[in-house]
């Protein structure tokens, strides 16, 4: 059973910055891509950032130059560093693993609020 531990949202004002973390665990468990998604309110998930296990990093034009994404050097946790945070940037965060196997993965969700 994969399981994604998400810590780290919160209320924010605007400019302001936050860290999420996602901690991924399960019985021989290979992973691929580590990431995240969003959704805001009456809205379509997104993909917010991807990292490789080669390092190789990709993000959604909205936040480039304001996230960073990163990860452990045992590739099983991912960081999402939010700097510059705007209203618009409020959402439910989720953390997203592709396995070895190709299976996709997302953690429960944790809710990030920008306040303007």
């Amino acid at each position: 059973q994969v399981r994604l531990v998400e810590s780290g949202g919160g209320l924010v004002q605007s400019g302001g910055s936050l860290r999420l973390s996602c901690a991924a665990s399960g019985a021989r468990l290979t992973i691929n891509v580590l990431g995240w998604d969003r959704q805001a309110p009456g809205k379509d998930r997104e993909l917010v950032a991807r990292i490789l296990m080669n390092g190789a990093t990709h993000y959604a034009d909205s936040v480039k130059g304001r996230f960073s994404i990163s990860r452990n050097k045992l590739g099983n946790t991912v960081f999402l560093q939010m700097n510059d945070l705007k209203p618009e940037d409020t959402a439910v965060y989720y953390c997203y693993i592709r396995s070895g196997s190709g299976q996709d993965y997302w953690g429960q969700g944790t809710q990030v609020t920008v306040s303007s």
